[in-house]
């Protein structure tokens, strides 16, 4: 454990030392120098030019955003049409058209260009149906060769392709920008009403669980009379009658908006959601009713421990730090490549051609002599060294790390409040018996005592959970592939390995709790915990999964709510708040970020129930096997969960206390 800790150490500080993040915000020249960054020679030329656009018609563009050509920084792009063979001619007859191309530093194809995204492109423009650059359809590409226009276009798209995603990414991070404080406003209101469906569930947890059924079920029923009204509305009105393919892809949500089909669609899915909840309804009324129940002897022990409803927040702080470190270590590997320049040659059985080289001293070596016309050009950037080569695995053990310490911080926090839930349960005499600080108690045990168990149960689903991220990487590489078997091998390890890292999960929540109550290691734990769900598998079926229906029920009431509020808001539909909407590209962007946030927000809450009434019916099955309820062995249940579940009767001494 020791010597992987120091390896990986290895790897971050290799990332850390090697790595350049400036690669992503300003754009690259073909020496590795950054445009328009402070305090450099680029300081004034902001904007990327790319010698030979026509080698930009390459799929690598798509995948690392550089052409196999040079790329200069200059401070604005050329206005004047001419090639390459035109400058040459004109350094004689024309000095000052040759005076005005010298400022490109580099000889090669130069044209009306326009900048997008601080990078130099053509300037395309159409007369009579007919694509041309500065009044022209074709050219010269200095080898004799005519070329169209048309090949400019293709050559400028490889590139294109990748900024208009960034774009839609500028303008998302603006929509971010603009309304980030009314994004935690609505954070904040969901987290309110979480907190104060958990307070109203210490006292009315039936009455409000069925609040939760029928206001999941009114809230369901007025999207599909909504969309009725919009389908309905839509009636007769031109081009709503068109499909989703037939508009293809658009970054503007409201265009679907005004299709029939798309409220059609929403409707037919949310009347299924609502027939199925209506039909599970019916079929678990009762096992709902000791659901319920549990969930008030639940609501009496975070009624005692009330500090566990905030424990959420340390569990987002860990997490957040690990995918903070992650990312910022990821990006650093990615950037981590240095120039690299490989000889390109014209004539075709050069032995040198593709070979690495060096810009500064190839015009002493012998490779112009044997292969005339050829230079040393910027390919990619990468490296030759083993650090560079193994990028690509340093990156998986980043991703395995991170699996690792996530899994590791969610450990935490379950072992930490099933200690707490635990404390309370086995107390005799609730709530004198309680511990003075549980939860404190709990955590300190947990980080004292348990962490090598917990460390082990993480490292488990984290081996577990990588695997799934390369079989779902090998599906992608694969995905076009006519070897049938192939395929259907990928799809049953995909499928057995989701089922193993679900398994793992309920199992290792389970060891948890008997690691927080017993003390032992993580295999022992396991292994009892595992065979008492056995031994008591119904209950399992009828409280756990019932009670974590009821508590998803609550995180859809918050995150409809908070959602239905948010899309009147960021839609105008408030005319209270009209003037204080902020003018957005995507009304969608901060929508679904509110809507999701208040899921993950109510998650937080509901998971401290859910984690209570685990612990509470492990330690109930650990009693009724432990104790037979006389005056030598007690029940330590209380007396109403006694009488829920129908067991023996009380001693005296514990039915008066």
């Amino acid at each position: 454990m020791v010597f992987k800790s120091i390896k990986l150490c290895i790897v971050y500080f290799a990332a850390w030392v090697h790595g350049d993040p400036r690669k992503v915000v300003y754009p690259t020249d073909s020496y590795g120098q950054f445009c328009g960054q402070t305090d450099t020679l680029n300081e004034k030329k902001t904007i990327l030019f790319y010698f030979n656009i026509l080698k930009c018609a390459s799929p690598l563009v798509l995948i690392n955003l550089q052409c196999p050509t040079t790329q200069l920084c200059v401070s604005k792009c050329p206005d004047r049409f001419a090639t390459y063979i035109d400058v040459q001619a004109s350094y004689r007859y024309k000095p000052d058209q040759w005076n005005y191309f010298r400022q490109f530093c580099k000889p090669g194809f130069n044209n009306p260009r326009k900048v997008v995204l601080k990078r130099c492109f053509p300037d395309f423009s159409t007369k009579n149906g007919v694509l041309t650059v500065a009044n022209q359809t074709t050219f010269k590409d200095g080898r004799g060769k005519t070329r169209n226009v048309t090949d400019l276009r293709e050559a400028a798209n490889g590139i294109n392709n990748v900024l208009d995603a960034r774009s839609v990414g500028m303008k998302i991070f603006e929509d971010y920008a603009i309304s980030w404080y009314w994004i935690l406003i609505a954070l904040f209101f969901a987290m309110m009403l979480s907190l104060l469906f958990l307070v109203l569930l210490r006292f009315t947890a039936g009455v409000l669980f069925w609040i939760f059924i029928f206001g999941v079920i009114g809230i369901i029923g007025y999207g599909i009379w909504h969309c009725y009204w919009e389908y309905d509305h839509l009636k007769g009105i031109p081009g709503s009658d068109l499909t989703v393919y037939d508009i293809g892809f658009q970054t503007d949500f409201k265009v679907y908006l005004q299709l029939r089909q798309t409220w059609l669609a929403f409707m037919v899915i949310l009347c299924g959601v609502e027939v199925i909840i209506i039909l599970m309804l019916i079929f678990l009324r009762n096992r709902i009713r000791i659901a319920i129940a549990l969930l008030k002897e639940g609501s009496r022990a975070i009624g005692y421990i009330m500090s566990t409803l905030f424990y959420p927040i340390v569990t987002f702080l860990l997490i957040a730090i690990c995918i903070s470190y992650w990312a910022v270590t990821a990006v650093f590997l990615a950037t981590s490549g240095e120039p690299v320049y490989k000889v390109m040659a014209n004539q075709t059985l050069c032995k040198y051609a593709n070979l690495t080289c060096d810009p500064e001293t190839f015009n002493t070596t012998n490779v112009t002599k044997l292969c005339p016309g050829a230079q040393c050009t910027f390919a990619f950037y990468g490296g030759e060294s083993l650090y560079h080569k193994y990028i690509f695995i340093f990156q998986l053990a980043n991703a395995f790390v991170f699996l690792w310490l996530v899994n590791f911080a969610i450990a935490l926090g379950q072992c930490t409040l099933a200690g707490a839930f635990a404390s309370y349960y086995w107390a005799y005499r609730k709530p004198a018996d309680i511990p003075l600080w549980p939860l404190f108690s709990s955590f300190g045990r947990a980080i004292r005592y348990h962490t090598g168990s917990l460390a082990f149960g993480a490292l488990i689903l984290a081996i577990v959970q990588l695997i799934r991220v390369i079989l779902e990487y090998l599906d992608h590489k694969l995905k076009g592939t006519q070897n049938s078997f192939t395929r259907f091998l990928l799809c049953c390890l995909k499928c057995c390995f989701w089922c193993l890292e679900k398994f793992l999960k309920f199992i290792n929540r389970n060891a948890y709790i008997m690691i927080a109550i017993y003390g032992k290691n993580f295999c022992t734990s396991a292994k009892e915990a595992f065979f008492l769900l056995m031994r008591n598998v119904v209950r399992v079926a009828v409280l756990d999964k019932v009670t974590d229906f009821l508590l998803f029920l609550g995180k859809i009431l918050v995150a409809g709510g908070v959602g239905v509020l948010a899309f009147f808001f960021f839609t105008q539909r408030i005319p209270v708040f009209a003037e204080e909407v902020p003018m957005l590209n995507y009304y969608w962007v901060p929508l679904l970020t509110v809507i999701i946030g208040s899921y993950l927000v109510a998650h937080g809450f509901f998971s401290v129930y859910a984690m209570c009434v685990d612990t509470l019916f492990l330690c109930f099955c650990e009693d009724l096997e432990r104790n037979d309820g006389s005056t030598a062995k007690p029940y330590f249940m209380s007396a109403s969960l006694h009488r829920i579940l129908g067991k023996k009767k009380l001693s005296p001494k514990k039915a008066v206390g």
